[in-house]
């Protein structure tokens, strides 16, 4: 593989990013609360649709991230007020979140588009060149001749790593999702920052899928999100619930998924359905080390009770 061979198998990598680290920083964060969301399939699927057919109707990719983020924004306050209000199961909420946006989805495009053979195609987000960074060699073309969604992905995840390990903020997000009971008799407001980070996480979720018609493909298909949604929850565990961390073991993912693209266009001969397994066997094969090492949040998945002496 030549050196240009090589600049465009890392360009193509970095751009295949966005999906895997906005889901997983999704994730990530309402876990730092101990919300444990498991719907990422599902919310990725609507916001995939919501983007795909606001763009088509308004003509307009930012009515699409916004419309998106919108919709993953309600989803994630329906998480939170089902099991932080209500209290009930994480896991069985976060399962019929996600059947309910795979029905939404699918209701929404056939509604709106109807049944048809040949579905509308939108213009996709192009490549934007910052000035000077661009002309650096080989980082350059890489890095920075991306779509806004590439440099806004990896501006957040510095941005979450700075409020989580350099702030008050942070320190108190952190310190609901490891004791909540400790965390609420010292004036921090669990509930508030549950409800916060699932309607953020929401909405990352949901622009995680709206990449997907509005960068790779133009058009809105039933099986658009791929499982990306389920890996994204591998790649928080791979990522030990830091942002940084979580970063790279996207840039792993990603680089995976456009591995097995490149094996199966140049043909060589392996089953196609085999290229497709490759991203899970990855993360079957890292997960396999990192649970060792990854410590999620003491009070994952649990619902904090102000009244009880534990807290859950």
């Amino acid at each position: 593989m030549n050196e240009s061979s090589l600049i465009n198998f890392a360009w193509l990598a970095v751009m295949a990013i966005p999906p895997y680290l906005l889901a997983s920083q999704g994730t990530m964060l309402p876990g730092r609360t101990g919300l444990f969301i498991v719907a990422q399939e599902g919310i990725m699927l609507v916001g995939a649709a919501v983007a795909f057919l606001a763009a088509y109707l308004l003509d307009s990719v930012a009515a699409g991230v916004l419309l998106a983020m919108l919709a993953g924004g309600l989803f994630g306050l329906v998480l939170a007020y089902f099991t932080t209000t209500l209290k009930m199961d994480q896991f069985v909420i976060g399962l019929a979140v996600f059947f309910f946006g795979l029905g939404l989805a699918s209701l929404l495009f056939k509604v709106v588009i109807g049944v048809t053979l040949q579905p509308p195609i939108i213009p996709t987000l192009k490549s934007v060149s910052l000035p000077l960074l661009s002309r650096i060699p080989l980082l350059g073309p890489i890095l920075f001749q991306q779509n806004l969604l590439v440099y806004f992905s990896i501006l957040l995840s510095i941005l979450l790593y700075f409020l989580l390990y350099r702030t008050r903020w942070g320190l108190d997000l952190r310190a609901v999702g490891e004791n909540p009971k400790a965390a609420d008799s010292l004036g921090v407001n669990v509930v508030g920052r549950r409800y916060l980070t699932a309607i953020a996480g929401g909405m990352l979720m949901a622009l995680a899928g709206a990449y997907l018609p509005l960068v790779y493909t133009g058009i809105f298909t039933e099986g658009i999100v791929r499982g990306r949604g389920w890996l994204a929850i591998a790649l928080t565990f791979f990522g030990g619930w830091t942002p940084h961390l979580i970063a790279g073991g996207a840039l792993f993912f990603a680089s995976v998924e456009v591995l097995a693209l490149r094996v199966q266009v140049v043909g060589v001969g392996l089953p196609h359905q085999f290229l497709r397994m490759l991203p899970y066997l990855a993360t079957m094969a890292v997960m396999i080390f990192a649970f060792r090492s990854a410590r999620p949040p003491a009070f994952l998945g649990l619902n904090y009770d102000r009244e009880s002496r534990t807290g859950s």
